[in-house]
């Protein structure tokens, strides 16, 4: 009969029994050495400052402005409709009543309305230092 590598007078299992762990303590050892040497390094301190809490007196809320654009394109300011050419003005006053505490533009734009004018609406809002812009959802 001709020995095969099926056969069972072949120990293949015996040789493959031991397994030899000393390469996995030796990585895991220089793994170990590296962590420990490069943890204090990652561990510096980083000074900020946070904002401090106002205890005297609660800030006040901004001051909204209510900017209907509805689907024929027309502004309307608080309730007022206005023209384009007035709101650039309108928005600069408003900018400059109170610097520390700058207005809440909040723009209701109709889902008709041109996006062309939106964003017209935006770059004056941006032109007029406005950064409070919300979007009312409907």
């Amino acid at each position: 009969m001709a020995s095969s590598a099926f056969s069972p007078s072949v120990p293949a299992a015996r040789d493959f029994a031991d397994i030899n762990i000393t390469p996995l303590v030796d990585v895991m050892l220089v793994l170990l050495i590296i962590f420990m040497v490069a943890a204090p390094t990652l561990s510096k301190a980083v000074d900020f400052n946070l904002p401090g809490i106002a205890k005297d007196q609660p800030a006040p809320p901004p001051t909204e402005i209510n900017l209907r654009i509805d689907a024929n394109n027309e502004i309307a300011w608080n309730g007022s409709v206005q023209p384009y050419s007035a709101l650039q003005a309108l928005m600069a006053v408003e900018a400059q009543r109170d610097p520390a505490h700058p207005p809440l533009v909040k723009i209701d734009a109709s889902g008709d309305a041109d996006y062309g004018v939106v964003t017209r609406v935006l770059a004056a809002a941006r032109e007029a230092n406005l950064e409070h812009i919300a979007f009312v959802q409907h």
